[in-house]
């Protein structure tokens, strides 16, 4: 058999080749074989397409790519079939068309295998690549059509939208929409074909291989296949033309005529039922004539399946069961109506459509007008039956849960009335629709749920159809409709209101039901019964936005909730009648009986119907006698008015536990009846006299919430009566509060709560930019709040002045933020700056709070904004802001904490600062503080202090803030008086700038030069005692502060304006700048304080900046500069400056060893940092750094380069962020050279040595920084599992060295980037290996064991294979598998392996 030794047949030279067969068998048959597998064939074997040697001219057909991939698209491997597919398309779209078209022979069977597959993914990417295909063979593809149109169609019915939307795409892409009946008429037969066999002739098993495919996969894919091909069909008939169905008649009949199609409406699957459902529904569309003969099929099927539920199927079987009436003539006459389709029907309506209300109750009503007599006979019964079961439906609790549910079933039930409502008039049997309609609402009015839904509005529409009836043929018919319905309704409400124990909710919906009666347009109601009102404004400029908010100070107004200006007709006599029963019901029970639910209904009727006849009522017979009032005269006549004094105004002064709010609406709708505002404010002014603040504060609440009861009571609120009395209340309570006695001033708040909140109102709203109430009035209580305000800041008692301060600060709060332009009112500016000055005082003096100060804070902010928003930051003479700054200035220069404390030489024998030194360190090394003074001991500065700043700093910083931001500087009025002693200018110049650093003018920096100028501060800066001390530590805080500002105004000279500066300015400059750097240099063990850090981060600045300005200089600015300058400084200064700076990184840490200490001088590392960032390469690699050398430690590299690294990398994992980050920069611009510095030392290395050959690379001093982190990122990260994180604490200890280590890996790789390999880099050749590995195994499966082609240990390839599914496997995974499992069978196809 083939043996190596076997003798050949005799004459046969040339070795066997499945070429010379091929060869053969064309000379003999004249035509070349195809490949095998892949044609239209009804073989269920995967098509392969094999390398035939020896037929080039097929073999050339498809690209030996496209072959690979064409072979795994066969593989049962659902990872591999999926890659496969992806590669497909990005090959069709990546290769010429003419290779491309190579594979389309071999296509269809492929396209028609992978559409049906399993996986949803693969199913999807399918379609994907089908379309690129299609993009790429475009006309190419028309002889293939009829092999793949069957399966196509299927596809863009495919149950997973995505590979269903796919599909369509593709069959976009290759047919226009105007195309798409041409293509599918000329592939009809191919298609019905398919969808035959699909429905009548496959199964479950057929589709797929019992033995390799689980049960539950086949059954699933045969339940897609037949949803699929359902909905394929009817998009067959729904797309071709009419001539074209008519042609396939006859094979639709026998598709239709098979019992196994109509099973399928009894299908397990709703998918299946729903897509049939479907189908029934287009061939009664689209071919009525063929149903007709299979009534009896097609009316079981659907009519007594009516009540299928299932969300999928039941909007499909409702479709359906509406065609099948419409088109099939005899339908009833197949199915029992009465025991087979009604009861269904009623159950399913009782249940509220069991959650699809939604779906099934719009086919209602053309459900029950297609039902002929025969079926609704005896129509009463029946309609009783109907209604009751839809009115049951509605006590569902899907129904009672979900309002689109509820409303669906109310339109239902109401468009089902109407229709039986005419056809019962046309009857001459009208109460037949009354008897459904009553009960109805009597079950709405217990339901909250339906009182808010749409029945409501429905009644009132309906209500106003038959009255339009009333004139037309109909007349007498539809007015004994509404006389028996307005009886009905009537003794409904009646007996729910004449009863002690009714429900309020039930009173609550008869007095909705009756004001939609009445006016059905309301849009308050509408607006609160909706969605949620959401204004948006668009702001055109920055002001108009806060203007149009509700701090612009109007009131935020609901609609009218009663009618403003829009009057609705009167209401009908009915309805009016119906009113004033209820009315003259329900006043009894809350005069005799105190019922507050009966109260809160006859304060709704009254909102909905402000009448004159439902007051007259309510009055009762024995009120007929009317007492002469002068003050109203004949407006006292008016029963509205009567029924307001003689009950409403009795109730309200009565503390009898009645709600409040009830009877202030009802005041308002009293008011409604009133002719004119006069009348209106008589009416308000004559029973507010005797009412309570409270109740007086709730009218006033209504009518800024409502613009209806605004427009009601404007006039009042105006009037001098309320104005008058309001001011008398203010003083009255300001009174109080400073006279009242600690005992009696804890109940303050409790009695004068409703006081003060509604000064505040008063003072706080606005109507059309005007005051709620006169001017004058909010002016007079502006005057008596600040009044008393400056009066109780004198007083120190903190138990008598806190409730008062906290109330008036309440009021000016609300009044700053709300009233626009209320700072033009003097006594408002006095009172603002009232407020600022109790916030800026010291809590020490003031005995107040903190939460009072917050109040007063957020106060005087709301004050400023305002003044800065509305009228500009203006600074004249009696403005709030000069006003507050000329009392800062005061406060500054008297308190015991003043400027001139600061001054070092003012008090010679003071040891310490009255400031506290922990809070002066961060502003000043941060630049916003400028102050001198002297320097407190090493211990001072180790003791962590609290944050609070003092009160006059504060405040320093608030008005510095707004002055020197808002204000142009030209604008300022202030002296400067510049004859000062030499010595006091640096606090001079700290004195214009308390707090932030800010943005410097060039008026400003001129008088700021021109004061160094005077003072020949350029000629000392660098002073005889700073220079001679040698150490900074010695210097005091003035000779230190000086050379700082000139550093920093040097900076601001390189950086603005350059060429200002002459050579002997530059000269000065730059001498200067190496100065000071070797004065710092020599005074690291005094970097604990504070000046002196201060000083060295000055100088760096100054360092940085330069740097930056010589390495890059703007164009044409090198010709204005001295001619030898650039030079210079590249020749001279450059190496001097980072010879001096380079040790100085390294001081910090050796000085204070533990970053964590309050002394150790963070902001020195940083600044030292970002200055070396710019420290040239040739100066690093030649550094002057002393030799620090490791013992044991092997390099090639030089001395210098090897003492940098071995000084630097240590500082990777320091616990200081700054320096972490400036030694990698560093060592970032360096590790490029040491390959390079590497190999010319080894090569410089003579033959005849015999040391050890030198290990050249990774660096040793970086790899020992990983080899130390990596311990900790072990114990980190050793338990995390992949997918989860650990949670790093900020600038810990653990995160500088996860820090540290990141960086140390970034400095390696750039390490290997420029280490050089065999004619290249140590990266390209990584890359060229990885492209080489990859070609190796390119086709070789994955093991399905760990999903890998190369073993992760023995780096082994899959070789061990299943005979069954031909699956590879690793050896070492096959033997974990069979120990782990106790089995000896195959991990994927679970047969035995062998």
């Amino acid at each position: 058999m083939g043996g190596k030794n076997k003798q050949r047949t005799k004459g046969n030279v040339r070795p066997s080749s499945s070429g010379r067969a091929a060869e053969l068998l064309a000379r003999e048959s004249g035509s070349v074989p195809g490949f095998v597998g892949f044609g239209i064939s009804t073989s269920n074997d995967p098509g392969y397409v094999p390398a035939v040697h020896g037929a080039e001219e097929i073999d050339n057909l498809v690209d030996a790519d496209f072959r690979l991939v064409l072979r795994k698209l066969s593989k049962r491997d659902t990872v591999t079939k999926l890659k496969a597919v992806q590669e497909f398309g990005a090959m069709c779209q990546e290769r010429e068309s003419d290779v491309v078209r190579g594979v389309l022979p071999y296509w269809p069977r492929i396209y028609c295998k992978i559409s049906v597959d399993h996986d949803r993914r693969v199913r999807e990417a399918a379609q994907q690549a089908f379309e690129q295909l299609i993009l790429k063979v475009k006309r190419n593809l028309a002889p293939y059509l009829k092999g793949l149109m069957g399966h196509w169609l299927v596809a863009q019915c495919d149950t997973y939208s995505p590979a269903a939307s796919a599909a369509a795409v593709a069959f976009q892409a290759a047919f226009p929409l105007s195309k798409q009946p041409e293509a599918l008429s000329f592939c009809k037969e191919e298609v019905l074909n398919v969808l035959q066999d699909n429905l009548l002739k496959e199964t479950a098993d057929t589709l797929s291989d019992p033995q390799s495919v689980p049960e539950e996969e086949r059954e699933a894919k045969y339940m897609r296949l037949l949803t699929s091909s359902l909905l394929a069909l009817k998009r067959l008939l729904t797309v071709l033309p009419q001539s074209d169905c008519e042609a396939l008649a006859k094979r639709l009949a026998n598709i239709i005529a098979q019992g196994k199609f109509w099973k399928y409406s009894k299908h397990k699957s709703p998918q299946v039922r729903g897509a049939l459902f479907e189908l029934v529904a287009a061939l009664c569309e689209l071919t009525p004539q063929l149903l007709q003969a299979e009534a009896a099929r097609v009316c079981s099927a659907v009519l007594l399946g009516i009540d299928d539920s299932d969300p999928v199927v039941l909007p499909p079987l409702w479709e359906a069961v509406l065609h099948v009436i419409s088109s099939i003539q005899d339908c009833w006459s197949h199915v029992n109506v009465r025991k087979g389709v009604l009861p269904k029907l009623w159950a399913l309506l009782a249940e509220g459509g069991r959650g699809l209300a939604t779906v099934l109750h719009p086919n209602m009503l053309p459900f029950l007008s297609k039902l002929p007599a025969e079926v609704t006979e005896p129509k009463l019964h029946f309609c009783t039956t109907f209604f009751s079961s839809i009115t049951q439906g509605l006590a569902s609790e899907r129904a009672l849960a979900s309002p689109s549910e509820c409303a669906a079933i109310v339109y239902a039930t109401m468009e089902c009335l109407r229709f039986v409502l005419l056809q019962s008039v046309a009857e001459g049997a009208e109460q037949r629709a009354l008897q459904s309609l009553l009960p109805l609402i009597d079950k709405a009015l217990g339901t909250p749920a339906l009182q808010r839904g749409p029945l409501f509005p429905q009644i009132s529409e309906m209500l106003v159809s038959w009255e339009k009836r009333v004139t037309g043929d109909e007349a007498a018919a539809f007015q004994r409709l509404l006389t028996d319905f307005w009886e009905g309704l009537g003794s409904l409400c009646a007996r729910r209101v004449d009863c002690e124990e009714t429900e309020p909710a039930a009173l609550e919906g008869i007095a909705s039901l009756l004001e939609v009666m009445y006016d059905p347009d309301n849009p308050a109601r509408k607006q609160a019964k909706g969605k949620k009102a959401v204004k948006i404004c668009f702001a055109e400029q920055e002001g108009k936005g806060e203007e149009d908010g509700p701090s612009a100070g109007r009131p935020v107004t609901e609609p009218a909730d009663g009618f403003g200006k829009r009057k609705p007709p009167p209401p009908s006599g009915h309805l009016l009648e119906l009113v004033c029963q209820l009315a003259e019901l329900s006043v009894v029970y809350v005069c005799e009986r105190d019922s507050e639910k009966h109260l809160r209904f006859l304060a709704l009727l009254l909102r909905a119907f402000p009448r004159p006849q439902v007051f007259g009522v309510l009055l009762g017979p024995g009120h007929g006698k009317v007492e002469p009032d002068t003050q109203l005269g004949a407006l006292a006549q008016n029963p509205a008015v009567r029924f307001l004094l003689q009950r409403v105004a009795l109730w309200l002064r009565q503390d009898d536990g009645k709600d409040t709010d009830l009877l202030v609406d009802m005041v308002f709708s009293a008011l409604r009846c009133c002719g004119s505002n006069t009348e209106q404010t008589l009416v308000l002014n004559r029973i507010a006299m005797d009412l309570k603040w409270g109740v007086l504060l709730q009218i006033v609440q209504k009518a800024c919430a409502n613009a209806g009861h605004l427009e009601l009571c404007g006039g009042w609120l105006r009037d001098p009566v309320l104005g008058e009395r309001l001011v008398r209340l203010a003083g009255e309570l300001c009174t109080v509060g400073l006279e009242a006695s600690p005992s009696a001033f804890s109940a303050l708040p409790g009695q004068h709560s409703h006081s003060w909140a509604l000064i505040s109102l008063a003072l706080s709203q606005q109507h059309n930019n005007e005051p709620l109430i006169g001017k004058v009035y909010v002016e007079r209580i502006i005057e008596r709040l600040h009044a008393t305000l400056s009066e109780a800041k004198g007083m120190c008692d903190a138990g008598n002045m806190e409730p008062l301060v906290s109330f008036i600060s309440d009021v000016a709060s609300n009044f700053f933020s709300s009233v626009k332009g209320c700072l033009l009112l003097p006594a408002a500016n006095d009172l603002l700056l009232t407020t600022f000055q109790l916030c800026a005082q010291d809590p020490a003096l003031t005995h107040l709070s903190d939460a009072l100060l917050q109040k007063l804070k957020l106060a005087y902010t709301a004050g400023v904004h305002s003044l800065v928003t509305h009228l500009g930051p203006g600074v004249t003479k009696g403005t709030f802001l000069h006003s507050a700054a000329a009392w800062v200035k005061r406060q500054l220069l008297t308190s015991i904490l003043s400027v001139q404390r600061y001054h070092s030489r003012s008090s010679p024998h003071r040891t310490e600062l009255e400031l506290q030194p922990c809070w002066i360190k961060r502003p000043l090394l941060a630049g916003r503080l400028r102050a001198c003074g002297d320097c407190p001991c090493m211990e001072v500065w180790s003791v962590r202090a609290s944050g609070k700043l003092p009160a006059h700093l504060c405040a320093s910083a608030l008005l510095g803030r707004i002055i020197f931001i808002a204000v142009p500087v030209g604008e300022q009025q202030e002296e400067t008086d510049t004859s000062v002693h030499p010595d006091l200018i640096a606090e001079i110049l700290y004195a214009l700038q308390w707090c932030e650093e800010m943005e410097h003018c060039s008026a400003m920096v001129a008088e700021y030069h021109q004061l160094l100028q005077e003072w020949n501060v350029a000629e000392n800066a660098c002073s005889p005692s700073l220079a001679e001390a040698g150490d900074l530590g010695k210097a005091s805080a003035a000779e230190l502060a000086l050379p700082v500002e000139m550093m920093r105004f040097l900076c601001w000279l390189v950086d603005h304006s350059p060429t200002v500066l002459c050579s002997t300015h530059w000269d000065f400059l730059l001498c200067s700048m190496l100065a000071w750097l070797e004065i710092a240099s020599e005074s690291s063990g005094s970097f604990w304080n504070p000046w002196v850090q201060q000083f060295v981060c000055a100088n760096c600045e100054l360092i940085a900046k330069l740097t930056e300005f010589f390495a890059a200089l703007p164009a044409g600015l090198a010709e204005q500069l001295p001619p030898e300058l650039s030079s210079e400084w590249q020749e001279f200064f450059v190496e001097g400056v980072y010879t001096l700076l380079l040790p100085l990184l390294k001081f910090p840490t050796a000085e204070f060893p533990e970053p964590d200490e309050q002394l150790f001088p963070l902001a020195v590392a940083e600044a030292v940092g970002e200055a070396l960032v710019h420290m040239p390469v040739r100066l690093l690699t030649h550094n002057k750094l002393p030799a620090r050398f490791v013992a044991g430690q092997r390099s090639s590299l030089p001395d210098g380069l090897q003492s940098l690294l071995n000084t630097l990398t240590p500082l990777l994992i320091f616990k200081a962020r700054p320096l972490q980050l400036a030694v990698y920069h560093m060592l970032h611009k360096v590790m490029p050279l040491l390959p390079e510095s590497d190999c010319e030392r080894a090569n410089a290395k003579s033959d005849d040595e015999e040391e050890e050959e030198p290990s050249l690379s990774p660096p040793a001093a970086i790899m020992s920084i990983l080899t130390t982190t990596e311990e900790l990122l072990e114990s980190i990260l050793g338990s995390i599992q992949v997918g989860e994180f650990a949670v790093v604490v900020p600038l810990s200890t653990e995160h500088c060295c996860i820090l540290g280590y990141l960086l140390a890996w970034k400095l390696l790789l750039t390490f290997f980037k420029a280490a050089p390999s065999q004619n290249g880099s140590i990266m390209e050749g990584l890359s060229l290996w990885k492209n080489n590995v990859e070609k190796r195994f390119e086709g070789v499966e994955d093991c399905m064991i760990c999903f890998s082609v190369i073993h992760g240990s023995n780096y082994s390839l899959p070789k061990k294979a299943c005979r069954t599914c031909k699956k590879k496997f690793h050896s070492a995974c096959l033997y974990k598998w069979f120990t782990s499992s106790n089995k000896s069978t195959c991990p994927l196809c679970r047969d035995t392996f062998f």
